[in-house]
């Protein structure tokens, strides 16, 4: 996967404006993989991109139950947003029956290294966010499906 040009996110605003146009490139099968330290922004971006999508009520953290998931017709395509914080070891993804999920969804995935990562797969779009002084950065690493959907 190639880095493009880091994006600035100063503002909430800005943040859900990002999520707003994965959200619009978005497809069943897709893997968004949000890493970065504790209060980087990952869940606020994984808000983002499924308030995008429709979905009109609360979007809690996965971080107690691992995995959210979010059905058409609240959204205009199933959604499956998981936070893998708190795995010890990629294996446990089989108990989880993530494959069971991921069916016809898309993933949103916190914390991807902790389940193995998903750089790997086809349609991946890899996003590091990053804290600074005037907000946060987005570094965003898209597959090869994924560089021919970004504008």
């Amino acid at each position: 996967m190639n880095k493009l040009e880091p994006r600035r996110l100063p503002s909430l605003a800005a943040m859900a404006d990002f999520g707003a146009a994965i959200a619009a490139r978005l497809r069943p099968g897709d893997v968004i993989a949000l890493e970065g330290g504790l209060g980087a922004g990952k869940t606020t971006l994984a808000r983002a991109i499924i308030a995008s999508l429709g979905f009109e009520g609360e979007v809690p953290s996965p971080t107690f139950t691992i995995v959210e998931t979010y059905d058409a017709p609240a959204l205009r395509l199933p959604i499956v947003h998981a936070d893998f914080y708190r795995l010890n070891d990629a294996s446990e993804l089989q108990e989880l029956g993530l494959d069971d999920y991921r069916e016809g969804a898309a993933l949103i995935a916190e914390w991807p290294d902790r389940a193995g990562g998903f750089a790997h797969e086809a349609a991946c779009l890899g996003i590091t966010l990053e804290t600074e002084d005037q907000g946060r950065i987005a570094i965003v690493q898209p597959s090869a499906d994924w560089q021919r959907r970004l504008p």
